[in-house]
């Protein structure tokens, strides 16, 4: 028996230190400027319709040949995530909502309130194997006009979950600072969370990961730190490879006293294996890097936005976006 739990235990270490061990970048990449406007958030990819990203208050459209289009004027949209039907979800931080765009064109509105209150600002999405959507509400600048809070009177940034029958649950209140990004293993174990309150002299800047428990509520006492950028800008949205490792937008090139006083670039994305250790750290020339999305036919481009421009970094292994679904 020792011996067999010997092996078992020896083939699993050797399989993470493989996985570790793969290639992140494809041969000779770096980032590469695709557009200069129009990707401040969002990117989100769809093989017909190609890079959705949103930017000046409009969600724009790459389509599958490069040119660039508006195609959805006005939507005061962040977060983007197309469901397993290949429906947009849109997190809408200027009308304190969360909507879905039908197939026929026309926009459902999922929730815009929570036990009669009104949401912050929903910023970013995930999905889980049942359909359920994830969303966080932090509330950025002016901090006028938040309607959530606990009996106590302290404001509330969270995260909730919206169930297929149309339920929405508060499943984080004060555990995270400031939730912004959100991704989900698609085993539905885990819950990752990047707690980004930058511009609060000391706040928050880091990424936690919680058990995800059957229900798609957490278990508050698996809260674990994964990393802490310090004194620099902290995480905002991430996206998974198809071999678990999760790429996180963070970092700033310039200092922004008193709140981000780092000496160095750190603005980038930040690749951690699926056990939580920093991999690769790819830097991008540009303030503030908000953002990632694997796309294009073979899903190895990572589509990166920063301070509303678009890069593009070719991969070494595909993404695993729930749509389209892949192995």
């Amino acid at each position: 028996m020792r011996r067999l739990f010997t092996a078992v235990t020896l083939g699993v270490v050797l399989a993470h230190a493989a996985r570790a061990a793969d290639p992140i970048l494809a041969p000779g990449a770096k980032p590469q400027l695709l557009a200069e406007e129009g990707a401040g958030e969002g990117p989100a990819w769809h093989p017909q319709l190609g890079l959705l990203t949103s930017g000046g208050g409009h969600i724009y459209r790459r389509d599958l040949q490069g040119r660039q289009s508006i195609f959805r004027q006005n939507a005061g949209s962040n977060g983007l995530l197309f469901d397993r039907q290949g429906r947009l979800i849109i997190a809408e931080p200027v009308k304190r909502r969360v909507s879905r765009l039908e197939a026929n064109g026309d926009l459902t509105i999922l929730v815009d309130r929570y036990e009669g209150k009104r949401f912050n600002q929903p910023n970013d999405l995930a999905l889980d194997s049942r359909n359920r959507i994830y969303f966080s509400d932090p509330r950025y600048g002016d901090r006028e006009g938040m309607e959530l809070a606990d009996a106590a009177g302290r404001k509330i940034e969270g995260v909730y979950r919206i169930d297929p029958n149309g339920t929405v649950a508060r499943i984080i209140t004060h555990e995270v600072d400031r939730p912004n990004g959100l991704v989900i293993t698609p085993d539905d174990k885990y819950l990752f969370v990047a707690d980004n309150n930058n511009d609060t002299e000391g706040g928050a800047r880091k990424l936690f990961r919680f058990n995800l428990q059957p229900d798609g509520t957490v278990d508050f006492a698996s809260q674990k730190l994964i990393y802490d950028w310090g004194q620099t800008r902290g995480p905002d949205g991430m996206k998974l490879d198809r071999l678990g490792r999760l790429y996180v937008a963070a970092g700033l090139n310039r200092s922004n006293p008193p709140f981000e006083t780092q000496p160095e670039p750190t603005a980038g994305v930040y690749v951690f294996s699926p056990e939580g250790e920093l991999l690769e750290k790819v830097l991008i020339p540009r303030d503030e890097v908000t953002n990632c999305a694997f796309g294009g036919a073979d899903l190895k481009t990572l589509f990166v936005t920063a301070g509303g421009s678009l890069w593009a970094i070719p991969m070494a292994t595909p993404g695993r976006p729930v749509f389209p679904a892949t192995p």
